[in-house]
C-alpha cells in the first residue's frame, strides 16, 4: 500500500467501515462537488463536516469580510482572520483540516438568478448557509431550473429550520414559503450553537444526497426548538401555482 492510499484509509477508516459507505462511497466523496453559498455560522459547520469527510471539491461563496462579532458562531474564522474575505479565511482552515479537498472561492454575492446558474451548474449539490430571504429565493430558483438539489438551513435566536428542495423530485423554498417577508433591517440575533447543529444537518443531508442513502429531508421541514430542546417535522406538499417549480412556471 502506497503511502497517500495508506493516509486516506486513516484519515477515513471510521466512515470506511460503513455499509453505507465503504471505499465505493468514499471514493464518490472525493468526487463530488458542492457549493457552498454563505461561509457564516451554518456555513462554517457545513464546510468543516463536508472537508473533513472527503468531499473533494468545495466551494465557498462569500462576498463579505471576517468581522469580530462573527467569532461566536462563524467557527471557520479566527481572530486573526478579522478583515480577511470570508472565503480566504475558510479556504485556510479547511486546508489544514483537510488538505486532500481543492476549495474554489467566490467573492461575490449571489444576486441574480443568472449569476447563480453559472455557479450551480459546475456542482453536485447547493448548500444555502445565507441569512437573508432574497438570496434564498435566487438560490431556489436557480437550483430548480437546473435540477440541482438545495440544502436548505435558517435560524433566528434559539431556534433552526432545515429542508431539502429538489425539482422535480419535491417541493421548492417558494411552495414552502409562497409570501417572503420583508427582509429584517437589523443583524438576526442567535446563539451561537444554533447555526452550528443546523450546519452540521445540512452537512450530513449533502452527503446522504451524495451518496444515494437514507431518506433526505424532501418534502419536509425540520424545526429546531433550543430553549426547549425540541425537534418537530412538519411536511409539505408541493403547490401546482408555485411560481418557481409550479404547473406555469417560466424559466428566467
Amino acid at each position: 500500500m502506497n503511502e497517500k492510499l495508506k493516509s486516506l484509509t486513516e484519515r477515513y477508516h471510521r466512515q470506511l467501515l460503513l455499509p453505507e459507505i465503504g471505499t465505493i462511497g468514499q471514493e464518490r466523496l472525493g468526487d463530488s462537488k458542492v457549493l457552498v453559498v454563505g461561509a457564516g455560522g451554518l456555513g462554517s459547520a457545513v464546510l468543516l463536516y463536508l472537508a473533513a469527510a472527503g468531499v473533494g471539491n468545495l466551494g465557498i461563496a462569500d462576498g463579505d469580510e471576517v468581522r469580530l462579532d462573527n467569532l461566536n458562531r462563524q467557527v471557520l474564522h479566527r481572530s486573526r482572520d478579522v478583515g480577511v474575505p470570508k472565503p480566504i479565511s475558510a479556504r485556510r482552515t479547511l486546508n489544514a483540516l483537510n488538505p486532500e479537498v481543492r476549495v474554489v472561492t467566490y467573492f461575490e454575492r449571489i444576486d441574480s438568478v443568472g449569476t447563480a446558474k453559472v455557479l450551480i451548474s459546475q456542482y453536485d449539490v447547493v448548500v444555502d448557509a445565507t441569512d437573508n430571504f432574497s438570496a434564498r429565493c435566487t438560490l431556489n430558483r436557480a437550483c430548480a431550473e437546473l435540477g440541482v438539489p438545495l440544502v436548505h438551513g435558517s435560524v433566528h435566536r434559539f431556534e433552526g429550520q432545515a429542508s431539502v428542495f429538489w425539482t422535480p423530485k419535491g417541493p421548492c423554498y417558494q411552495c414552502l414559503f409562497p409570501r417572503v417577508p420583508p427582509e429584517a433591517t437589523e443583524p438576526i440575533p442567535v446563539v451561537g450553537p444554533v447555526p452550528g447543529l443546523i450546519g452540521t444537518i445540512q452537512a450530513l443531508e449533502t452527503l446522504k444526497i451524495l451518496l444515494g442513502v437514507g431518506t433526505p429531508l424532501l418534502g419536509r421541514l425540520l424545526i429546531y426548538d433550543g430553549l426547549n430542546m425540541e425537534f418537530t417535522t412538519v411536511r409539505f406538499a408541493r403547490r401546482p401555482d408555485c411560481p418557481v417549480c409550479g404547473e406555469g412556471a417560466v424559466h428566467l
